[in-house]
């Protein structure tokens, strides 16, 4: 690699004052990172120019120019399906699986159809996002500032960092689970299964974009030859059942069902574009969109409708050890057969969180930079360490109440998202007409150049409105959400009322936010291949 200049900027109050550090070409000077020149921030840029050296990736949430990509191949573009392959080809998606019959009390087929439907609605978003990636070159936080304005951004980033760290929390935990559920590894504690799970996890994501898809390009098939192991070994022991039944109670556990696996699906919508920003400009929509699809459905489906079918065994010592040891325990029970071998498919199973929390950790840090210019200046990989030590914590007190936080996070996941989905939607078809040529993706960190957001606020507090009306959750269950099935427990429409009640909010807002607005938040770029 060339050796370039990265200017570096002290911003005080006499002035500024720009030096040059030479560093490894890492595509920041094409956008100029600026850091003060003293002090701790300083001190932590020094200690990232010196390990980009050993392809520790430097940028952050700065515009990948189409000049600065990596050039074009094959791999590249089936990287879009294999990264989502193996992000969910995890214990974490098997258990998913398992709140069917567990949870809502559905039977298999029940089970399995709300997750063949639920899951081809909820990743709809998710591929259609990826395509933003490639054409304007910005994470997926920093595109939705063409929505919601840079500082009402503030709203989804908040929510996101809450999300990544809320996911790697629930992931280490059923890891850790699994680690202990194998036959001698009982006292194992399970703060140092989470730490083991963490620090592999953090090694990856720190490293970047190139590592994370290349220890996701592989890592998914040795998982999914375990998991066909596993239904070899136990599927004589499923109780397929006939269907749960019919009624307004079995209608509202279906409702409430979809909305975990909606929850799950639809979690990779905050995410998608920071894993395609590296594919040229013109690259293939359809390409992108579809086989990204592919790679979401495949695992989600059929690792899901596996973990639906194990939780339905009829052995009633494997039973005890799902009630004992939680999901790490009904999988041990399913290899178990296989006695040695089955263990140490278990411990791979186990490190196959590591998959799932890759890119939470990696998009967490890229998230948090947008909380604004001063948080951008703090090194990536700096921000991946305090969310790696922030949910270990967590992890760790959180352990004993594992199925009560999983479906907690997937509700209250598929209201803010799909509130997030429909703002970003609306606006690319509606507003920009789905040209790409609309944006000006150089105005990514220009307030003056953005959406005021006011729009996308108003949408989203609307969106909010028909969460609390429709939800039903451990919790606390909403008036509309409350007239589904048993009074008590209700049936969950609250993704369904959130997406509902912004979508028919923000085109009517945002047409009189343009109206009003300074039309220099309307700048556009040179065309785009579409």
């Amino acid at each position: 690699m060339s050796v370039t200049k990265l200017d570096i900027l002290d911003n005080s109050e006499k002035g500024s004052a720009l030096v040059s550090v030479d560093v490894k070409e890492s595509g920041l000077e094409a956008q100029g990172i600026h850091v003060p020149t003293s002090g701790f921030v300083a001190k932590l840029w020094r200690a990232v120019l010196y390990v980009d050296k050993f392809g520790v990736e430097a940028r952050g949430i700065e515009r990948v120019r189409p000049e600065d990509r990596s050039p074009h191949s094959l791999v590249d573009l089936l990287d879009t399906a294999t990264m989502w392959l193996a992000a969910n080809s995890t214990i974490s998606t098997y258990s998913i699986g398992t709140l069917g019959p567990s949870t809502f009390g559905l039977g298999l087929k029940d089970s399995c159809l709300a997750i063949l439907f639920f899951n081809l609605l909820g990743t709809l978003p998710v591929a259609y996002f990826a395509v933003f990636g490639p054409r304007l070159g910005l994470r997926q936080m920093t595109i939705s500032r063409f929505s919601f304005g840079y500082y009402f951004a503030f709203l989804p980033v908040i929510l996101n960092v809450i999300a990544c760290i809320g996911w790697s929390t629930v992931n280490s935990i059923v890891g850790g689970q699994a680690l202990r559920a194998i036959p001698g590894s009982h006292q194992i504690p399970e703060a140092a299964a989470i730490i083991i799970i963490a620090i592999l996890t953090l090694i990856v994501a720190l490293f970047g974009y190139r590592y994370v898809h290349l220890y996701e390009r592989y890592t998914w098939l040795p998982v999914v030859i375990i998991f066909i192991i596993s239904l070899g070994l136990s599927a004589k022991y499923y109780d397929s059942g006939p269907f749960a039944g019919t009624g307004t109670v079995e209608a509202a556990n279906i409702l409430s069902f979809g909305a975990a696996i909606v929850g799950f699906a639809l979690g990779w919508s905050s995410l998608a574009a920071d894993y395609t920003v590296n594919l040229p400009e013109n690259v293939s929509a359809k390409s992108v969109f579809w086989l990204t699809y592919a790679g979401l459905n495949l695992p989600c489906i059929l690792i899901e409708c596996l973990g639906s079918a194990a939780a339905t065994v009829t052995r009633a010592d494997w039973q005890q050890r799902f009630a004992d040891g939680g999901v790490g325990g009904l999988l041990a029970a399913t290899l178990s057969p296989a006695k040695g071998f089955g263990s140490f498919l278990q411990v791979l199973l186990a490190l196959s969180i590591v998959g799932n929390n890759i890119p939470n950790m990696y998009s967490f840090a890229l998230t948090f930079q947008v909380f604004g210019r001063h948080v951008q200046r703090i090194p990536r990989v700096f921000l991946v360490v305090l969310g790696t030590v922030i949910y270990i914590v967590l992890s760790i007190v959180g352990a004993s109440h594992f199925e009560e936080w999983l479906d907690t996070l997937l509700v209250l996941l598929s209201y803010w998202l799909v509130i997030f989905s429909a703002v970003l939607i609306e606006e690319h078809l509606i507003f920009r007409k789905g040209k790409w040529s609309n944006y000006n993706p150089d105005d990514y960190d220009k307030p003056d150049h953005l959406p005021l957001g006011i729009a996308a606020a108003l949408a989203a507090g609307c969106g909010v409105m028909g969460a609390v009306l429709g939800m039903a959750t451990q919790w606390y269950v909403g008036v509309l959400g409350r007239k589904i099935g048993d009074p008590e427990f209700g049936g969950d429409i609250g993704f369904e009322l959130s997406f509902a009640f912004s979508a028919l909010v923000y085109p009517i807002a945002r047409y009189l936010e343009r109206k009003y607005e300074n039309p220099a938040r309307h700048r556009t770029s040179e065309p785009i291949t579409s």
